[in-house]
């Protein structure tokens, strides 16, 4: 197989102020304190399922230095410049044309910069799953975490029936907006309900297929950069046509409206660090429930998170 990897990482991370600053924001900070970034921990953990040299990073126009420094071993010709923010289907294709052009063969895993995967070994497993999956097939994979408490802040995936060929893999029935608490129960005690990570998993032809259908404005915005691609003109025509894309959501322009949509559910140790609240919740707690990510020395305090 010729897997690739797209890790999207053009966010601010407002939630992280004031760690976190529209100059450097929070995927690249060591936000764990274990001394990797949060992109270069979504890098180290495709290790093994995809060479680092078919890794490419979408971000804006002002963070490709950071990335250039914070991942050297990724080409710089994969690292690809936005020249706004126009959300994430835009950037989902930007990549994924431009990797059709030289790999019109190319299964392809689209995932975030700034989440936390804790059990990196099943991280992979799941991974390699799903692009086994998506290989010879026209489905468009998407990751769902088995929920541990009914959390709020996550959207989640319903699932509907197993696949006769995997227990692991189901078809999806809907997807689901951040609950309220009561329905996040609900959720849970329905027991068909994942959060979704916003990880998806599909071989270029579904991808760039698929999008002509639901995102066509999209679609064919990419196809006239296409020819541009790898010459001197591609930058050129990219400042020129990126900007005139729809703003929105992969998960509004394609996957709501799919048919072909199927989840792998696992559980990773997953977090989308979506907060300060979230860093808190996997840090180890004191006897007096105090929490610190580096070094702090408590006096008469409880209930207390530094960082």
């Amino acid at each position: 197989m010729d897997n690739h990897v797209v890790i999207m990482a053009g966010g601010i991370g407002s939630r992280f102020w004031p760690m976190s600053t529209p100059e450097c924001p929070k995927q690249f900070i060591d936000v764990m304190g274990c001394g990797r970034s949060l992109i270069q921990l979504t890098a180290d953990r495709f290790d093994g399922v995809c060479p680092r040299e078919n890794m490419w990073v979408v971000t804006s126009e002002k963070y490709i230095d950071i990335v250039r420094e914070q991942l050297p071993e990724i080409p710089e010709s994969n690292i690809l410049a936005e020249p706004c923010a126009r959300n994430t289907a835009p950037c989902i294709a930007f990549a994924c044309w431009k990797i059709k052009k030289k790999h019109p063969h190319a299964n392809i895993v689209v995932t975030p910069s700034d989440a936390l995967v804790i059990d990196t070994g099943e991280f992979r497993r799941v991974m390699e799953k799903a692009l086994r999956f998506t290989d010879d097939s026209s489905a468009i994979v998407t990751i769902g975490i088995r929920p541990t408490r009914p959390e709020t802040g996550y959207g989640y995936i319903a699932a509907a029936n197993q696949l006769q060929t995997d227990k692991e893999i189901y078809t999806v029935d809907a997807f689901k907006e951040k609950p309220d608490k009561e329905t996040a129960e609900k959720y849970l005690a329905e027991g068909n309900y994942f959060w979704n990570a916003g990880i998806f998993v599909w071989n270029v032809r579904t991808i760039t297929s698929v999008m002509r259908v639901y995102a066509p404005g999209i679609a064919q915005i990419f196809d006239r950069i296409f020819p541009d691609f790898y010459t001197e003109k591609e930058n050129e025509t990219i400042k020129k046509l990126f900007p005139t894309c729809e703003s929105i959501s992969i998960d509004y322009a394609v996957m709501e409206k799919s048919q072909t949509m199927a989840v792998v559910q696992c559980s990773i140790g997953w977090s989308d660090i979506g907060s300060w609240n979230a860093v808190k919740e996997l840090v180890k707690p004191d006897a007096a429930q105090n929490r610190a990510v580096g070094e702090a020395i408590f006096v008469d305090s409880r209930n207390t998170f530094v960082q």
